[in-house]
């Protein structure tokens, strides 16, 4: 029961941080600051992603222990379907995570607005329908 109302609980954080980026990518010609924003609120979307299919996946009877094996399971579980782009975002993730490249800042964001935002929002959607029944 737990499981349950943590999963929601999270996905509702997950929901917020979403918001944020879909708002932030409104910017169409951002400056060096502006995309800096852009992937931050990449990054606590994608983390919350990965925590709420991990709390969905643990509910359902797996042990989840690291966003690669959260997306892998949900893959398997087909939660998500574009398995390969996930664990680049969580690639591209890690590494806007630790350091700062602004030609790699350029394409992450690019990657940003054209793949791992629709990923992301796909799953949102996804999992918002499985919290409403």
């Amino acid at each position: 029961m737990q499981e349950d109302i943590r999963w929601i609980q999270r996905l509702s954080n997950f929901k917020r941080a979403f918001n944020l980026l879909s708002s932030s990518l409104e910017i169409t010609s951002p400056s060096e600051v502006e995309r800096a924003g852009i992937i931050q609120f990449y990054e606590m979307s994608f983390e919350l992603s990965w925590k709420t299919l991990k709390d969905y996946l643990q509910m359902q009877g797996f042990d989840i222990a690291s966003p690669r094996q959260a997306i892998k399971q949900a893959f398997q579980a087909g939660i998500i379907d574009d398995g390969h782009e996930w664990i680049q975002a969580l690639t591209d993730r890690n590494l806007t995570v630790h350091t700062y490249d602004e030609q790699k800042a350029l394409e992450v964001e690019k990657a940003i607005r054209n793949i791992y935002y629709p990923l992301i929002d796909k799953l949102l959607i996804r999992l918002s329908c499985e919290a409403q029944l």
